[in-house]
């Protein structure tokens, strides 16, 4: 019942930037919790970073100091904002929202994944 759409990844040097974002078409994100997670060749899913109903954020340790989650509730959009990216970070983000709140569209979320390609 809910859908979740990923756009913003791409091709980007070291130490550049960029944001990603997650829509979804309900209004989802002030009542649970998001996460974004990546996925590079050949290695598991990881999570990089959630953020609460709350707005309370976590980052994992490879992100901390580089990497923001955030939210527009208004837009219905949680964004990752991506700062000196490094190549290590190359991946496929996910973002993920297991939605308690309204129970009507209760569910485990998923969108489809951008690229995020870092490469000189």
């Amino acid at each position: 019942q809910v859908q979740l759409v990923e756009s913003g990844g791409g091709l980007v040097q070291p130490g550049g930037s960029l944001r990603l974002a997650c829509a979804a078409s309900g209004s989802i994100f002030s009542s649970n919790a998001v996460g974004w997670y990546r996925q590079a060749p050949g290695k598991q899913r990881e999570l990089v970073a959630t953020i609460t109903g709350g707005r309370k954020t976590n980052y994992a340790d490879s992100v901390k100091g580089r990497f923001t989650i955030s939210r527009d509730d208004a837009k219905n959009i949680v964004y990752l904002q991506m700062n000196n990216l490094r190549p290590e970070d190359t991946a496929v983000y996910s973002c993920n929202c297991n939605v308690a709140v309204p129970f009507r569209l209760r569910g485990d979320y998923w969108g489809q994944g951008t690229q995020v390609t870092v490469s000189s």
